[in-house]
């Protein structure tokens, strides 16, 4: 696969909850531990859906052998789930369970991060694409270890800047967290709106 086909699935896999819960976790008060478990968590569950989708061989989106009519429907809910988030954004809240993760412990970070990139809709259809995709083309699983990789390094980068730069960036990153929590509904939009590329390239193709 190539970098231009990983790096946007690796970002729709990182982007909303996602992405938001990693900077919380890189400002917790056990960041180091916090951070490690949960990427984890990411790649135990990534790499799972991943093999699970290439050993069944399912046709998902992104394949050469799915359907039109599939592509289709799904733009249509992406599109619908893209005009409902926007007329519902004065009313956008991040899920309850966030306000957990600034005194989050690693085993809570190890279970958070192998459900949200395990089982959230978009990262369980993007694993599938990616697994499938390798299955019908007769391409080898390991193929798909850029895509795993280029996930986990995005989910890698706060604790990355945390640990380089150090003070600057726990300076940073709490004005960054508080920004996506306020505006959480505008990271959902840029999530479907990759999505939705994704999916017309597939039907386009």
């Amino acid at each position: 696969m190539s970098f231009l086909t990983v790096l946007p699935l690796a970002v729709v896999m990182v982007s909303g909850p996602q992405i938001l819960s990693v900077v919380f976790l890189a400002t917790s008060r056990e960041w180091r531990r916090n951070s490690l478990a949960f990427v984890a968590g990411a790649a135990a569950s990534v790499s799972l859906v991943v093999s699970l989708a290439f050993l069944l061989g399912f046709g998902a989106v992104g394949t050469g052998r799915s359907r039109p009519v599939l592509h289709v429907l799904i733009l249509v809910v992406i599109l619908a789930a893209m005009v409902s988030t926007y007329l519902q954004r004065e009313r956008s809240e991040p899920p309850k369970w966030m306000g957990r993760l600034e005194r989050a412990t690693p085993r809570f970070s190890l279970r958070l991060g192998f459900l949200l990139l395990g089982f959230f809709p978009t990262d369980v259809i993007t694993s599938v694409t990616v697994g499938s995709y390798l299955a019908t083309q007769g391409l080898p699983l390991t193929d798909a270890v850029p895509f795993v990789l280029a996930t986990l390094l995005l989910l890698a980068l706060p604790s990355l800047a945390v640990a380089m730069l150090g003070e600057r960036a726990k300076t940073v990153l709490p004005t960054v967290r508080d920004w996506m929590n306020t505006n959480s509904w505008v990271v959902n939009e840029v999530v479907l709106l990759f999505f939705a590329g994704i999916v017309l390239n597939g039907l386009l193709n």
